[in-house]
């Protein structure tokens, strides 16, 4: 397997419009990267010059040691897994993982027929597909389909794996049992892969690191506690958590040394060093931030009282909405057994230890 470097990589399509642009990330050998984001970011371009299926407009890609910008797509020692499965319909399930061992060589020979049999039927079984392999496609389901497009893409046992948003045509509970499949699969090959989806949940669960994507750039690099506990911009903030963080502009105050944040429903006094940090920035203005589990309905007084908007059963769990103005709706992720009822007056507080703070102008992190 092989280090993966991207350097200034940019792609312009037409004159004016950049889908990626000046992007860098560096991709450890055998890590399991995520590139996440919203329709647009530029996370299914960039995948595709690594492929080399796009010419980037600027910038280097290495794999390994080698600059692989100018190689077509069969010479990088690639393999990809797309969205849409790929598998050749008028093709049984064991030519269509055999079918790039037939033209692959090794020591400059082509692999004799026993060979490419053993490598059909060792990935065959690391997907359990084995049972499959005199089937055609259309006896298939989505499933089995994703399965084979693995496979045929572990056969040639590359350096670089490249996914698609590969689970996307698959069923809720389908998603969730291949993520878990996907994951165990890429231990097993010991392999770098880079894998692109704009499911967070997908991401957090399988990522090494995930590098979160906006406007053909990169907004934060980190491992899925990272991006999660200390997102460095209200972007990444919003976009990563569901139900997402709750956000509120308020005011700062500052009288007798002590430092604090009001709003029209509340006002909290901020921690020593978080109130340094804000000191630092020299804003009058901040957007809070807390996630739904980190808003607490308390039996005593909290730090304001509000009336029950919503209440959602999750199974184990419920999502309690609470309307503070007109369109701004607060959320508190709580456990299934506390009695909640519509229009019932709580006491909420925040977790103090857990708040974020971003800039209004800017959208950085400020704590």
């Amino acid at each position: 397997m092989a280090k993966v470097r991207l350097q200034g990589l940019s792609k312009r399509f037409g004159k004016k419009v950049w889908a990626v642009r000046g992007f860098d990330l560096e991709i450890e050998d055998k890590e399991f990267i995520v590139m996440l984001g919203p329709s647009g970011c530029g996370k299914t371009t960039t995948l595709r010059m690594v492929a080399g299926l796009e010419d980037p407009t600027e910038g280097a890609i290495y794999i390994g040691d080698s600059l692989v910008n100018l190689l077509p797509p069969r010479d990088r020692d690639i393999s990809m897994v797309f969205q849409s499965y790929a598998v050749w319909p008028h093709m049984k399930v064991y030519d269509n993982i055999a079918f790039g061992l037939r033209y692959r060589r090794r020591k400059g020979e082509k692999l004799g027929k026993n060979d490419i049999d053993g490598v059909v039927r060792e990935v065959a079984h690391m997907v359990a597909i084995e049972e499959l392999l005199d089937r055609y496609p259309t006896q298939l389901s989505g499933g089995q389909r994703q399965r084979v497009a693995l496979a045929r893409a572990l056969a040639v046992k590359p350096q670089v794996f490249l996914y698609d948003e590969p689970l996307s045509n698959l069923d809720a509970k389908l998603r969730t049992q291949m993520r878990t499949e996907l994951k165990h699969i890429h231990e097993q090959a010991g392999a770098t892969s880079i894998y692109v989806t704009h499911d967070q949940s997908e991401a957090m669960g399988m990522a090494d690191r995930i590098m979160v994507m906006k406007q053909g750039q990169g907004s934060q690099l980190g491992t899925p506690q990272e991006i999660y506990f200390h997102p460095v911009n209200l972007f990444v903030a919003g976009f990563i958590g569901t139900p997402p963080m709750n956000m509120l502009k308020v005011e700062v105050q500052e009288e007798d040394g002590k430092m604090t944040l009001v709003s029209p429903h509340f006002e909290l006094l901020l921690p020593l060093e978080a109130a340094e940090q804000v000191r630092r920035t020299n804003v009058r203005e901040v957007i809070l931030g807390v996630r739904p589990e980190d808003l607490l309905i308390v039996p005593e007084a909290g730090d304001f009282p509000a009336e029950v908007f919503v209440v959602e059963p999750q199974g184990p769990q419920q999502i309690i909405s609470f309307k503070l103005d007109e369109g701004l709706i607060f959320k508190s992720v709580i456990d299934a057994s506390l009695p909640v009822e519509r229009g019932q007056k709580v006491n909420l507080k925040f977790n103090h230890s857990r708040i974020h703070l971003f800039e209004d102008e800017t959208g950085a992190r400020i704590n």
